[in-house]
């Protein structure tokens, strides 16, 4: 099935780019692109795209926002950061915000569109050792962890199993890993998962790492 992706970035030698290097994939389709936030949301209310690549420093509405609105939006889009520097504080606020993950602007064509198949396919895309330099340097700057309001409430109705399902999704095991380590089987941890992010609230196991992190579930380093 093809995957639809809408651009959103107010450069644009960046949106070209990247529908051309995208369009070049045989199972990718771009179905549009945005010049800013505001024009993200309606383009994504619009043509109910799969993912959305979205620049974060955009005029009117920043992608922070643009993200958190598409997401509150309860659609099926999945929104997948751009930025040009890894440790980034604004990405950090798009992971809590919703955002499915983050890639580097200069990502290869054939990163780009893996990350694109893996944010679609409902997987987050992030690297551990990155999220978690990311969530102890702005936790700090914030005056510590701040977790999410609905994932707080609920943390306690978490199994001492779910909660460590959640440890191992923050330190970026996939659930192939995690049935190995536990010793059971994959679709018992999907289970598990599904009952996390029903639990805590959460979209998808991206927040679920960084809830994970911001509860002090694991300890960064």
């Amino acid at each position: 099935m093809t995957i639809r992706v809408l651009i959103a970035d107010d450069q644009m030698m960046v949106r070209e780019g990247f529908s051309v290097l995208l369009g070049a994939m045989p199972d990718i389709e771009v179905v549009g692109e945005a010049v800013n936030g505001r024009e993200a949301v309606e383009r994504v209310r619009e043509l109910a795209p799969d993912v959305v690549l979205m620049d974060i420093r955009m005029p009117e509405l920043n992608g922070i926002e643009a993200t958190r609105e598409i997401v509150a939006a309860d659609g099926a889009a999945k929104v997948l950061v751009l930025t040009t520097f890894d440790l980034d504080e604004y990405v950090y606020q798009a992971l809590r915000a919703g955002a499915s993950g983050f890639l580097l602007k200069d990502a290869s064509a054939r990163r780009l569109a893996e990350g694109v198949r893996i944010v679609a396919s409902g997987e987050a895309l992030l690297a551990p050792s990155v999220t978690r330099r990311l969530i102890t340097e702005f936790s700090k700057l914030s005056g510590g962890p701040r977790l999410m309001p609905s994932a707080q409430a609920a943390y306690g109705d978490l199994t001492e199993r779910e909660t460590e399902v959640l440890v191992l999704i923050a330190q970026g095991l996939s659930n192939v890993e995690i049935a190995g380590r536990l010793v059971v089987a994959e679709s018992t941890i999907k289970t598990h998962v599904s009952r996390i992010l029903v639990k805590l609230g959460l979209r998808d196991r991206t927040q679920a790492a960084v809830f994970a992190y911001e509860a002090r579930l694991v300890t960064p380093g």
